[in-house]
């Protein structure tokens, strides 16, 4: 009789593909503490295996026949809790398939390259790999109560359209910084649709994703939102009541004008600790402008992109900082290291950061 090994990730690889069936699992399988124990060619054959052999975590295409990646990503959410990496293709159906993927309770995604051989490559190895290992470790935080979300909603759920756009002439009154990662579009998706629209400040956002995702994400955000929501644009103004999510490859820095204007600018420099773009690039060059207004907020995400432009603020601007607490974190990584720096002024949790945002602004 073989004994099971409570240390080895045990992982059902979902794909159409028999060739991406087959890659995926040999990579994974070259890892000692991973083991691929099925594999599964659509959604429905997915849910039977995942019940049946209630894996630690699942690799899920998005497309594929008789079952889609979405549909079964909502079906395994009524009938167990596995967690989710979605693949998905670099198509701009393929992202948004993602985006609506990642709010329904897919924890990350990982891209296919265009061409299928490259999947073997040692960057997308070492992605798949070590996405595993982290997620592997992770607390199930699909369940949390959104009590506080729903009233902050409700509250401006009346405004939602009539204030989009209407505040350009508006003084500016803050900058809020955000350097978000892996759960970011779901813990996104709590905090700037409850924004009220007329709100006198700036969002200036760093998600970690690839080209092209980006942009599905503020277009997925700003149809839900009070406020606009846009991939940023090189040299255009930064106004208030709009959220600016740095485009997928491309910095996002900020410039001060003469008139004392704050200008977007996009740039292909080295990427600062593997990202581009960078939660720390974008909190420094905010530094630089030498302005006093700036909140920084530091939320779910592994690794530790954007501690050290938020202690650049906290330390020359007198930057106001919030860390997302580790609880409603899907990854409690980047919040912690900033936490760890000890340049946090509050902690907070994901359905209390809009209502904290509104306090600091005035609204």
């Amino acid at each position: 009789m073989s004994i099971k090994n409570e240390s080895v990730i045990r992982v059902l690889v979902v794909d159409d593909s028999a060739f991406m069936r087959r890659v995926i699992s040999d990579i994974l399988d070259s890892d000692g503490d991973i083991k691929t124990i099925d594999t599964a060619r659509n959604g429905k054959e997915a849910i039977e295996k995942a019940v049946n052999l209630k894996p630690d975590i699942i690799t899920l295409d998005v497309e594929m026949p008789v079952m889609d990646g979405l549909t079964c990503l909502k079906e395994l959410s009524n009938v167990c809790s596995i967690p989710v990496i979605m693949l998905s293709s670099h198509t701009k159906e393929g992202a948004e398939a993602t985006i609506n993927a990642l709010e329904h309770g897919a924890i990350d995604f990982i891209t296919k390259p265009s061409n299928i051989f490259h999947m073997n490559s040692l960057n997308k190895r070492n992605e798949l790999i070590e996405k595993v290992k982290v997620i592997a470790k992770l607390k199930n935080n699909t369940s949390r109560a959104h009590r506080e979300i729903l009233e902050v909603k409700n509250h401006y759920e009346h405004q939602k359209g009539l204030n989009k756009g209407n505040n350009q002439g508006s003084h500016l009154k803050k900058i809020v910084a955000i350097g978000i990662s892996t759960g970011g579009p779901k813990a996104l998706r709590d905090v700037i649709p409850q924004l009220p629209g007329d709100i006198p400040a700036a969002f200036l956002v760093v998600q970690h994703m690839p080209p092209g995702f980006t942009k599905s994400l503020a277009e997925r955000l700003d149809s839900l939102s009070n406020v606009r929501v846009k991939e940023a644009e090189d040299n255009e103004m930064v106004r208030p009541g709009v959220v600016y999510i740095a485009p997928g490859d491309y910095h996002m820095k900020i410039a001060l004008a003469r008139d004392k204007s704050l200008t977007i600018k996009l740039t292909k420099d080295p990427p600062y600790g593997a990202h581009r773009p960078s939660a720390t690039v974008m909190m420094e060059s905010l530094s630089e402008t030498g302005l006093a207004n700036i909140v920084g907020i530091i939320m779910t995400g592994m690794g530790s992109d954007g501690s050290e432009g938020a202690r650049r603020l906290k330390e020359e601007n007198n930057g106001y900082i919030i860390a997302q607490d580790e609880k409603t974190c899907i990854v409690y990584g980047m919040p912690k290291v900033a936490v760890e720096l000890g340049i946090v002024d509050e902690v907070v949790p994901l359905e209390m950061i809009t209502k904290k945002i509104n306090e600091i602004v005035g609204v």
